[in-house]
C-alpha cells in the first residue's frame, strides 16, 4: 500500500503562481512514474504532468511553459510548480503513482481568479 498527502492549493489571482507538493509513504519501492491529474467541475479528470523514475517529464498543451514537475526521490515527492496561472487551471489537483499498482491521493483545490 501506498499513501499519499497533496498540500499547497488554495486560492490565487490569475497570473500568480502555487506550488503543489505530493509526499508518498508506505510501499514507495514499488512506485515507478508519478503524476498530476486535475478535474474541474462537470469535467472528465485529465493529466496534467507525469515524470518517470528517471526524471523524463510530460506536459498536457494547456500547461506547457508554465507548469513544471519535479520529484525528490530520497523524500518520496513530487512536485507541481504552476505559475502564469489563468482561471480554466481552476480544479482539483491530484497526485497519482504508477507502478505495482497505481494509488491516488485525496486531491487539493485549485482555484484561480480573474
Amino acid at each position: 500500500q501506498v499513501q499519499l498527502v497533496e498540500s499547497g492549493g488554495g486560492l490565487v489571482q490569475a497570473g500568480g503562481s502555487l506550488k503543489l507538493s505530493c509526499a508518498a509513504s508506505g510501499s514507495t519501492f514499488s512506485i515507478n512514474a508519478m503524476g498530476w491529474y486535475r478535474q474541474a467541475p462537470g469535467k472528465q479528470r485529465e493529466l496534467v504532468a507525469i515524470i518517470s523514475s528517471g526524471g523524463s517529464t510530460n506536459y498536457a498543451d494547456s500547461v506547457k511553459g508554465r507548469f513544471t514537475i519535479s520529484r525528490d526521490n530520497a523524500k518520496n515527492t513530487v512536485y507541481l510548480q504552476m505559475n502564469s496561472l489563468k482561471p480554466e487551471d481552476t480544479a482539483v489537483y491530484y497526485c497519482r503513482t504508477y507502478g505495482s499498482n497505481s494509488y491516488w491521493g485525496q486531491g487539493t483545490q485549485v482555484t484561480v481568479s480573474s
